[in-house]
């Protein structure tokens, strides 16, 4: 099948390339000249893991090019997917110009190639707020006139760090058509990936679209939930660990996304619970629980800073102290920063007087390009703890779970440790001499 995708970015790539994959030739469109230099010359603009590879190899065989070329990307297509960005706005709304910018130069390609062409297929892949996808259709409808096109929604459920096997083997396809005949198409389209037995669903454009915002709220709902418990387990000295354990066991409640931490971060989850607010607000449908979920979210950076600074507040406050930090990606294998607690965290503390330097195994290079001269930036993780007079552990990165934690005590001005991930045990760190302070546990504290 001939396919288009509209945006390069980290849904519309892996999109991109995991179709041309199954023999799909596939053109990959962006107004980004830059991306497409990249891509171009065999380079990657995000970090996903195996996904550089799999481009290559498909480049190579012919299925995938890339292109700033309007017309070139349009006109043989059968199928255009829109994977545009749909950021939040200032206002708490959905930013839906890249959405309208694609389906006026879709409407205006269909529209020039004229009446004899076969009909496409623009399927909205961007996470959209109801009614989107229909909108979309009437926009490029009054560019186009009589000109046949069809309309579909297809949400992904992409995790950063295992987007490619997500794609490959999904628990589920979500298509949202308008007729039968979409349907089938996309149906055969993702036919080769759920040969494992996942199903694909095909309903309505409406329900598509609230799928991927039912769900990423439900996720949310689960971190901050788990967040609030762990806030209650320090109040009372219960310890989060155990009491995860004890709950996970049931099966009715299950395991995933219930880790105590910082809070999510990240593209989608802050992104979709505030778009599910404001839908509730313009349809006059009070959106509680979703409203607490952020709240609670975003409360979960500050408490935790809080211990950093009541930490510091007993010896003159953070002014002139160096804080190390292990981590600025939102979550570990990406190096997306939208969102990051980590940088919310260094910007309190610098604020205040702080000193910060940081490392990331990937996520360096954005955060330094974002904020350029802001923070020290660190080659290697003990190099980023020498001097320092507390680490901050952000990200839960492999390389940082188990680390030469004598040596890192041999680095540091103090041996303070604020783990914001509980990556490390209580009892281990109390024996190595640090105050260590976690999420949802008790602090270890020195002379205690």
């Amino acid at each position: 099948m001939r396919l288009t995708m509209v945006g390069t970015g980290y849904v519309g790539l892996v999109t991109g390339v995991c179709f041309s994959n199954t023999g799909n030739d596939v053109v990959c469109f962006d107004v980004d000249a830059r991306k497409i230099d990249i891509l171009n010359k065999g380079g990657c603009p995000i970090y996903e893991p195996g996904l550089t590879e799999m481009m290559k190899r498909n480049v190579d065989a012919g299925r995938l090019l890339f292109t700033t070329d309007r017309e070139k990307a349009y006109r043989d297509a059968e199928m255009i997917f829109i994977c545009v960005g749909t950021p939040t706005g200032e206002n708490g709304e959905t930013d839906m110009k890249y959405v309208w910018s694609a389906a006026d130069e879709i409407g205006a390609v269909i529209k020039a190639l004229g009446p004899k062409q076969s009909p496409k297929v623009v399927v909205v892949k961007s996470t959209v707020p109801v009614g989107t996808t229909l909108a979309v259709k009437e926009r490029i409808g009054k560019i186009v006139g009589d000109i046949p096109f069809s309309v579909a929604n297809n949400p992904e459920f992409l995790k950063e760090g295992a987007a490619i096997n997500d794609f490959n083997k999904p628990d589920r396809v979500v298509c949202g058509v308008e007729n039968d005949a979409t349907g089938q198409r996309l149906h055969e389209l993702y036919e080769p990936f759920v040969r494992q037995g996942h199903p694909i669903y095909v309903m309505d454009i409406l329900s598509s679209e609230m799928v991927k915002y039912a769900s990423n709220n439900f996720l949310a709902t689960k971190i901050s939930f788990i967040n609030e418990m762990a806030n209650l387990c320090e109040a009372y000295g219960a310890n989060i660990n155990r009491v995860r354990e004890g709950m996970c066991a049931d099966k009715r409640i299950g395991n995933q996304f219930l880790y105590p931490g910082l809070g999510y971060g990240g593209s989608c989850f802050p992104k979709d619970t505030l778009a599910c607010i404001m839908m509730g607000k313009k349809a006059g449908v009070p959106i509680q629980l979703s409203t607490a979920v952020h709240e609670v979210n975003q409360r979960q950076r500050e408490m935790f800073f809080r211990k950093i600074e009541g930490h510091f507040g007993k010896q003159g406050g953070l002014k002139g102290r160096t804080l190390a930090f292990w981590g600025m990606a939102f979550k570990p294998q990406t190096d997306d920063i939208r969102e990051a607690p980590a940088l919310t965290l260094m910007e309190m503390a610098r604020e205040r007087g702080a000193r910060i330097r940081a490392f990331d195994p990937v996520a360096s290079e954005n955060v330094e390009r974002e904020n350029p001269g802001r923070y020290e930036i660190s080659d290697g993780m003990y190099e980023t703890a020498r001097g320092a007079d507390a680490l901050v552990v952000s990200t839960d990165w492999d390389e940082f779970k188990n680390p030469d934690l004598e040596k890192l005590r041999g680095l540091m001005n103090a041996p303070v440790v604020f783990d914001g991930r509980n990556l490390y045990r209580r009892e281990q760190m109390k024996r190595l001499g640090f105050t260590h302070y976690s999420v949802g546990r008790a602090p270890v504290l020195e002379g205690a």
